[in-house]
């Protein structure tokens, strides 16, 4: 698949296969051919997903339920201006199969995050009026009979953002902001640690092994040099004499 490359230098695909599987919903799935507008508009999305807690996975004794539904909210009004300040650029008209941005991003939040904010605002909405004054919301939030309820559907919908994240970031050709600062991206490839490696500073360890290598290296091929010299010195002579 040829690609093209942004103003970084790093590689975009001319067409990406999308598939996502949304609650209550089933699986969608189509080619991206992207134009450059959809491009500008999936990065700034992109962005948006990669900075909130709506991408971060919640641990059970992790997070604020509240905080997740208010940042699923917030999303709407985040794809609503992006979808505005581009226009129709990012919703081009595409035959069967075909994925563009507007219907991605629209899809993913009439289909996966309308559902749940309509469902659960509301009730949870209720539940924290009767907190008492002196309770701590979170543990109020957490004695909710609701709650466990309410964190694994937000890890369903969690799972269909990031999949939008990772087809955004492709078409963008950003790294993935997704994944922890020190984990290499892309992942080094058989060997070229090793080669890193070779090419660290003198002043390391490395250096010192590297340096211990060569002289070996160099002993071996003197030693080796000053046989063979030896060999061919002592062949003369013989032939010398025996002429």
């Amino acid at each position: 698949m040829r690609r093209i490359r942004n103003a970084a230098g790093r590689a975009r695909p001319k067409q990406v296969t999308v598939r996502l599987t949304i609650p209550m919903l089933g699986e969608i799935s189509g080619v991206w051919e992207p134009v450059e507008a959809e491009r500008k508009a999936a990065w700034e999305l992109y962005a948006e997903l990669a900075t909130r807690v709506t991408t971060v996975e919640l641990g059970p004794d992790e997070g604020f339920l509240r905080e997740a539904l208010s940042s699923f909210y917030s999303l709407f009004g985040t794809t609503r201006d992006i979808l505005r300040r581009y226009g129709p650029g990012v919703a081009p008209r595409r035959g069967p199969g075909g994925i563009t941005f507007g219907a991605l991003a629209v899809t993913v939040l009439n289909q996966a995050l309308r559902p749940l904010l309509a469902t659960w605002h509301v009730r949870l909405a209720a539940y924290e009026a009767t907190r008492p004054a002196d309770v701590d919301p979170v543990a109020h939030e957490r004695a909710w009979e609701h709650a466990e309820t309410l964190r694994a559907e937000i890890a369903q919908v969690r799972e269909v953002l990031v999949a939008l994240a990772n087809a955004l970031a492709e078409v963008a050709g950003s790294a993935d902001l997704l994944r922890p600062a020190t984990m290499p991206y892309p992942p080094p490839e058989a060997g070229r640690v090793d080669v890193t490696r070779r090419c660290q500073g003198a002043g390391g360890r490395s250096g010192v092994s590297r340096s211990r290598r060569a002289s070996a290296v160099c002993r071996s091929r003197s030693c080796g040099g000053t046989r063979s010299h030896a060999a061919r010195a002592v062949s003369r002579r013989s032939v010398r004499t025996s002429a």
